[in-house]
């Protein structure tokens, strides 16, 4: 039955002109059995180990493990020779792992290798060596006492023990755990363990003790040597130039990926500073540079070159050179992989090596020997390893070689038994038996023997290709491979098919971006055979799936595979292809489309002659996207917003074949980024990528001042105001406004310059100023350029003497009071339209005015509550009026005395005792001492339980009665004391109506009573006699 389909191309490719197979083919080796036999591989290798003398452990492990089939076998080496492993030996194996009991540095350390051998063959793991590490205790002889004169420099000698690994080093002064920090005058060094001072102090006296400590692994142990005493004699005080002390080796080797760190600290006075250098090449980014200490981090083959120390102060400076030499471990480049290779073939392997020193490669067989490279015969299958060393360490790469003797076999790769070809077209039937060596490949059709002519081709590896097809050439055709090792045929039949061809071809157009097109294609075919439609564009496949939208196939019927574009998009602009293809043949057509739009982004934004207010552009042209471009636009942008606004230029109009235009009425002394952009009958094209920054010149302020004003302040002032100028209007660096004022009425004009542009105000000071005198103002601004325009007159008052008068204050418990004063009266009522308050200041007795509390207002406030203020104090109360310009004269000042606090001892001796409907409660009554407030009263909080609203009862002696329902089983109750001072701690009791009278000892508890006011949402009773 016929059918059609489309296909996705996942690659790029042109239509074949040979059958496209419709299965995939099989190969031997992807068919082999996963059981199959192999030669060991390493998994896990043995690596270097520091085995910490003394340790609680009582062993040694070093892993091997290695996957092979049939298993493999381990042994061990150490030092070359293999160990022995008995039953009472101190060495066994587990699995492949060894394991070495109660290690001794005498007997184990070493270099060791593991070996896993099956019977594949054989293969050396990598060396590890097994090292122990230790730290001995310093010397018990006494270190000499130093001297040295105050102010000189002085080193203390570590002499660390003997030890293995390095160490971290840091001193002690005097006792343990002082150690003496690393803070540019002291330095410790690392390599050597010596303590250097560069400038002796008086506080540098005292006992030295070198602090060494070993890491190994998660073990740390510490040692200090003999403490050192230093003493100073009197001080010299000249200065003197660096001297370096502690200096880095003269050649430092390092390898690639190592962190590399110099020393370098010098003594001097002043404390020289250190600074870094290389001499023959950058710094670069991973450097660390610490004063004394230069880290590289992972360093490499460009870090190397010579460093340069240098320490310097006031008096002179030192240098020191040395240089970093960076070697590399091996580290392969090229390696052998598992080969199969036939009997009698040549084998070619090469084993690659970098390093420094450059290594040297060897090669071992089964753990040993030499490989053999040509002839191969059977017996040359096994494991082979090259080994690269130099002296920083050894890399091995292990592959097997598998040599083969097959007899022919298409059991896991037969000939095709069915082979589909298309009428006058090209088939090609590959012969690929297995077979060790390669087979000898012959081919007939029937009985005929095949050989090559003008349509047949049978290539070097047995394949064979027939062209130019008829239905003559169908039948069967068979392949004979034959070797020493045997023979064997397969036999495929050959059917010859209609050939595909393309009926309706796509043709050639031109259209606008957002448009849509259909693309035609039909095809004819063998009806035998399903027919596939694919599209390409610029012969890259199209993927309908992935086309947002924009590809959809545009008919249903089976020979038709015509291609919709919708909402065409300048990309979708090229050459389309479309084949036309069934499993034995396939074939194409193209066509070009053309989609117009709008121009491309110019490139090359170049800004040049940059003026004041003018640039010049220049650009390259973009692509015309098929539509002639018809005229240009610039647009601009400044750090003060980054949206981007069209500008004039000259000439105004810019046209399509125009590639520079000047850009005018630009602001002085602003950053622009400027970008242009292209359009044509179908529109604005994007944008070209914006030019880089430039400032323009700068030039005269050309706008005066806005809001000049002013008025108010202080008496015998003239306050003017004025809002700043917008940095878009400054024009220039070095910007501030110039003051031009007189009387109203005079001639001669003040004048006063005010810098800084957010400048916003100048206050004129004068003894002579008048109140409420009226002042003609003028106002400009200048900047290094010049000066600019002056504004417009404004008429501004001076100051009026005017302060709110009447003050009194009152004391309202112990730290708060109440402050109250007459309106503030203005002689000139427009002073009411500048916005001002009122201050209060209160100061306590004795203290300055200066030093006073603040508290402001609005100004039209005539009262003011004050809090924070301390028990039983004398203060001084004043009040002014306050604007912008500062504040007015003060008020007279008056004078308070808050009260004493309340009595900080609460109710005590509590009782209860209900009687019917009445609860009465009594306490002791409380008595002020000297320094607390006297007690005028009680308040009770009662409350009936945790949930109902509380219930404030006040009472003037220390007995209180309080109604309750009939059904009373309990309350809460606060009691505390009132009076002038405020309110006192409270005492909180829980009463029970079955406890009858019943003295209690109440529980004090710190509860500010600022929570009463919400209490009097409740009742309010008064009781007691």
């Amino acid at each position: 039955m016929e059918q059609a389909a489309w296909g996705s191309q996942r690659e790029r490719s042109s239509c074949p002109s040979l059958f496209c197979p419709h299965t995939v083919p099989l190969f031997w080796c992807q068919a082999q059995s996963s059981t199959r036999s192999y030669g060991p591989v390493f998994e896990e290798q043995p690596a270097h180990t520091l085995f910490p003398e003394g340790s609680a452990e009582e062993k040694v492990t070093l892993t091997c493990r290695a996957r092979a089939n049939p298993p493999a076998i381990y042994r061990w080496k150490m030092n070359g020779t293999e160990l022995k492993m008995g039953p009472d030996s101190r060495y066994r194996l587990v699995a492949g792992d060894l394991v070495i009991s109660n290690p001794v540095k005498a007997k184990d350390a070493g270099s060791y290798q593991c070996v896993a051998t099956n019977a594949r063959g054989t293969v050396v793991s990598r060396e590890a060596s097994l090292r122990f590490g230790f730290l001995q205790e310093f010397s018990a002889e006494e270190r000499e006492p130093v001297k040295i004169t105050e102010g000189w420099g002085v080193m203390f000698t570590c002499s660390p023990p003997p030890h293995y690994p390095g160490l971290s080093y840091r001193w002690l002064l005097n006792e343990f755990p002082n150690f003496i920090p690393a803070d540019g005058r002291r330095f410790v060094s690392q390599t050597t363990g010596n303590l250097y001072i560069a400038k002796t102090e008086a506080s540098d006296l005292g006992n030295y003790s070198c602090f060494a400590t070993s890491h190994i692994d998660f073990i740390t142990k510490s040692v200090f040597s003999k403490f050192s005493q230093l003493s100073l004699a009197a001080e010299d005080a000249r200065q003197y130039p660096p001297s370096i002390k502690a200096r880095f080796p003269a050649d430092t080797y390092a390898l690639t990926g190592q962190m590399v760190t110099l020393e370098c600290f010098a003594f001097g006075n002043p404390v020289p500073q250190i600074k870094w250098r290389k001499l023959d090449g950058s710094q670069t980014s991973k450097w660390i540079s610490n004063e004394p200490l230069l880290h590289i981090h992972n360093v490499d083959f460009e870090d190397e070159g010579t460093y340069e120390c240098e320490a310097e102060n006031i008096k002179g400076r030192d240098t020191y050179q040395g240089r970093i030499i960076i070697h590399a471990q091996p580290d392969w480049l090229d390696v052998i992989t598992d080969t199969e290779a036939d009997i009698g073939s040549d084998l070619r392997w090469s084993c690659v090596a970098s390093g420094k020193p450059r290594p040297a490669v060897r090669w071992l067989r089964d753990g040993g020997g030499e490989l053999r490279f040509s002839k191969l015969v059977l017996e040359d299958s096994g494991m082979y390893q090259c080994v690269a060393e130099n002296k920083h360490g050894t890399v091995y790469a292990s592959a097997e070689l598998t040599v083969q003797a097959l007899a022919p076999d298409f059991r896991l790769n037969p000939v095709k038994r069915l082979i589909p070809a298309a009428r006058s077209g090209k088939v090609i039937i590959p012969c690929q038996p297995r077979a060790a060596p390669k087979a000898t490949v012959l081919w007939t059709k029937g009985t005929e023997l095949l050989i090559n002519s003008s349509r047949v081709t049978i290539t070097a590896d047995g394949t064979l290709i027939l062209q130019n097809i008829s239905k003559s050439d169908e039948g069967k055709y068979t392949c004979f491979a034959e070797n020493f090792m045997g023979k064997a045929n397969s036999t495929g039949i050959l059917s010859v098919r209609d050939a595909t061809k393309i009926t309706l071809a796509p043709s050639s157009a031109d259209i606008n971006v957002g448009e849509n097109i259909t693309l035609q294609c039909h095809a004819s075919h063998d009806p035998t055979m399903d027919l596939t439609f694919t599209w390409s564009l610029d012969d890259f496949p199209i993927d309908l799936d992935k086309s947002e939208g924009h590809y959809r196939r545009a008919s249903v019927v089976k020979a038709v595979g015509d291609l919709a574009i919708v909402n065409a998009q300048l990309k979708h602009s090229g050459r389309y292809t479309c084949t036309a293809q069934t499993v034995v043949d396939c074939t194409s057509e193209s066509a070009t489309l053309t989609v117009r739009g709008p121009p491309g982004p110019p490139g090359g934004v170049v800004v040049r002659d940059i003026g004041d207010t003018t640039v010049q552009l220049s650009w390259s042209r973009g692509f015309d996207n098929h539509s002639p471009i018809a005229r240009y636009s610039i647009e601009a942008r400044t750090l003060l917003s980054n949206k981007w606004k069209q500008m004039r230029t000259n000439p105004v109009n810019i046209e399509g074949n125009a590639e520079t235009a000047q850009v005018v009425n630009l602001i002085p002394w602003m950053d622009y980024e400027f970008r242009v952009l292209a359009s044509n009958i179908l529109g604005v094209g994007e944008p070209s990528l914006p030019s880089s920054k430039i400032r323009t010149k700068e030039a005269a302020p050309t706008v005066a001042p806005s809001g000049l004003g002013g008025g108010g302040g202080a008496p015998n002032e003239l306050i003017i105001n004025w809002t700043p100028t917008l940095r878009d209007y400054q024009n220039g660096d070095g910007f501030g406004y110039i003051l031009s004022f007189r009387k109203k009425g005079t001639q001669g004009w003040l004048t006063a310059r005010v810098p800084h542009a957010e400048s916003l105000h100048y206050v004129y000071r004068n003894e002579s100023i008048g109140p409420y005198t009226p002042f003609e103002v003028k106002i400009k601004a200048y900047n290094r350029k010049g000066e600019g325009p002056e504004s417009l007159t404004a008429i501004v008052y001076s100051a009026e003497e005017v302060a709110p008068f009447r003050v009194t204050a009152k004391a309202v418990l112990s730290s708060e009071m109440d402050v109250s004063w007459e309106p503030v009266e203005f002689a000139n009522t427009s002073f009411l339209t500048e916005p001002f308050s009122i201050q209060i200041r209160y100061w306590k007795d004795g203290d300055k005015e200066e030093a006073a509390d603040r508290v402001r207002t609005a100004g039209l406030v005539t009262s003011a509550h004050v809090t924070g203020l301390n028990p039983n104090t004398k203060y001084h109360v004043s009040v002014r009026a306050y604007n912008r310009a500062g504040a007015g004269p003060p008020s007279p000042s008056t004078n308070i005395t808050t009260t004493k606090p309340p009595p900080r001892r609460p109710p005590g001796n509590i009782s209860w005792t209900l009687t019917g409907s009445t609860v009465t409660i009594k306490w002791d009554p409380v008595v002020a001492q000297a320094d607390e407030s006297t007690v005028t009263g009680y308040k009770m909080l009662y409350r009936q339980d945790s949930h109902s609203a509380p219930t404030l009862y006040l009472a003037s002696k220390s007995r209180i009665d309080i109604p309750v329902p009939e059904d009373f089983t309990h309350a809460f109750v606060q009691i505390r004391v009132t009076g002038p001072g405020g309110d006192g701690v409270p005492a909180e009791v829980h009463i029970l109506r079955n406890s009858g009278m019943c003295a209690r000892v109440p529980r004090v508890e710190m509860l500010i009573f600022m929570v009463l006011p919400r209490a009097l949402d409740g009742a309010v009773a008064y009781g007691g006699d």
